[in-house]
């Protein structure tokens, strides 16, 4: 029989969100999500991911997870080129990533780093992450996808919060298909639907 495999969200926050203070405890799982019937104020939300051309396969399943975050909130998909000077050593190819990362990111972006060192939130936190973002008065939230030697210093200072989607390293590519479909899961969260069990 195949094994599954759980992945689990992580998160760090710069804010004082009620959900930074500690990983969710065996009793937090399965609660309900403090937004959830409530009016939540949905903000764009920009993806951004350092990579190379993604594969037919995920460029079908971001396809997809677009259409189903239609009816909640807008969405925009901003792949970065790795690389993109084709510096010889790490530290100049991610300080170039960086610079066209920054780049995307506004003054008043609301931002979200998906980095290894991040810790845990679980589906109902990270439809939480959503509702607090619309209360923060941001225009948008962005989520960043680093390269394969992760993001620079910058980009780091620049979140608002830090999450990680495994204590795995996952290729960009896995991480934006899981990325996808969490932010599909916490907006069915926020309306009290039926997809999240």
């Amino acid at each position: 029989s195949k094994k599954k495999m759980a992945i689990s969200f992580m998160v760090t926050c710069h804010l004082k969100q009620p959900y930074a203070s500690a990983s969710p405890t065996p009793h937090d799982k399965g609660r309900a999500c403090r937004y959830t019937g409530q009016a939540v104020r949905a903000l764009p939300i920009r993806v951004i991911t350092v990579g190379k051309k993604r594969s037919e396969g995920v460029r079908l399943l971001v396809d997809e997870y677009k259409t189903k975050l239609k009816p909640y909130c807008s969405f925009e998909d901003s792949l970065v080129r790795s690389n993109p000077r084709n510096a010889q050593d790490v530290r100049a190819q991610v300080e170039d990533e960086e610079v066209a990362v920054m780049k995307l990111i506004g003054p008043d972006v609301w931002v979200v780093v998906l980095d290894e060192r991040g810790r845990d939130v679980d589906s109902e936190q990270m439809a939480e992450l959503l509702g607090d973002a619309g209360n923060s008065g941001a225009s948008r939230i962005s989520f960043c996808i680093g390269g394969a030697y992760g993001h620079g210093s910058e980009v780091r200072k620049r979140a608002n919060v830090t999450i990680r989607l495994s204590s795995m390293v996952l290729n960009h590519q896995i991480a934006l298909v899981v990325l996808m479909e969490q932010l599909y899961r916490a907006w069915t969260i926020l309306k009290g639907q039926n997809y999240h069990h």
